[in-house]
């Protein structure tokens, strides 16, 4: 089943933002927002998005700043992560939605646990994978912090530019070799810019995440990990609920990292159940 989403614009912040819509100017089917994480794109959704249109909804997924074809920004504070959400929130108001579903994915999940908890009345059900909430990751302790080691390694400008693309140990041959498509990431990130923005995001809100209060949610909330994830341990997502008001659902299914992209039957099964709306309280 082909994903039947079309590629539109909008302007965030005066930079050009792209984004996928199955459904443009439908305002009769529900919508589900779909983030990506690094160092994936809007098109990793394809999946996703072909079951939930055929499902009736309207999927919505950008591309961050300076990811896929949305423009990359000069400045590095441009992709604090929070300047990410708001990205996120204006597209949302400028088509006129004023509430939908948020599924995230790795730093896309990061992205959705903070528009949920900053425009709460916006979010009817969230559904993250790999990342838990920022308080519950910032709190996972030792064994997180080497999991994410490659975090550090890529705030080291100029450093990270010259390794990643290379064949050695802290290549991202060898650091994200389980990705789906690292060939296909590799030749994406080859164009001018676009590797430094697609780590910036790190560069810029390391402090943000990790040392910052971050507000609770409120929607319905399903965490998904996976075991044999080599960036994310369990507790970070397991632990979330501590900071879930609302109906808290956590499971760990077995399989790596990428979960939309390796798992797409299991995840469209799993979101078509947990965001239908009879099962809205």
């Amino acid at each position: 089943m082909a994903a039947p989403a079309t590629r539109h614009e909008f302007v965030s912040r005066g930079l050009r933002l792209s984004y996928l819509d199955s459904a443009p100017g439908d305002t009769t089917r529900p919508v589900v927002l779909l983030l990506h994480g690094f160092p994936d794109t809007a098109e990793m959704w394809a999946d996703q998005i072909a079951a939930l249109h055929h499902a009736g909804y309207r999927c919505l997924a950008p591309d961050t700043i300076g990811c896929g074809q949305s423009q990359i920004a000069a400045r590095r504070t441009d992709y604090n992560i929070r300047s990410i959400v708001d990205d996120h929130w204006e597209l949302l108001r400028q088509l006129g939605i004023q509430r939908c579903d948020v599924v995230g994915h790795d730093i896309g999940a990061v992205s959705a646990w903070l528009l949920a908890g900053y425009h709460p009345g916006a979010v009817r059900r969230l559904a993250v994978m790999s990342v838990g909430h920022p308080m519950a990751y910032a709190r996972a302790g030792l064994d997180q912090k080497r999991a994410g080691w490659y975090i550090a390694y890529f705030t080291m400008a100029g450093i990270a530019e010259r390794l990643l693309p290379g064949r050695g140990p802290l290549s991202l041959r060898r650091v994200f070799g389980s990705h789906p498509d690292i060939e296909g990431v590799l030749r994406r990130l080859s164009a001018p810019g676009r590797l430094t923005a697609a780590v910036r995001v790190y560069r810029a809100s390391l402090v943000t995440v990790l040392v910052r209060k971050q507000p609770r949610v409120a929607a319905p909330t399903l965490g998904i990990w996976s075991d044999r994830d080599a960036f994310l341990v369990e507790s970070q997502m397991r632990n979330s609920v501590h900071w879930v008001d609302g109906t808290w659902t956590f499971e760990a299914v077995p399989g790596g990292h990428w979960i939309p992209l390796e798992q797409p039957d299991y995840l469209n099964r799993r979101l078509l159940q947990f965001l239908a709306p009879a099962t809205v309280s």
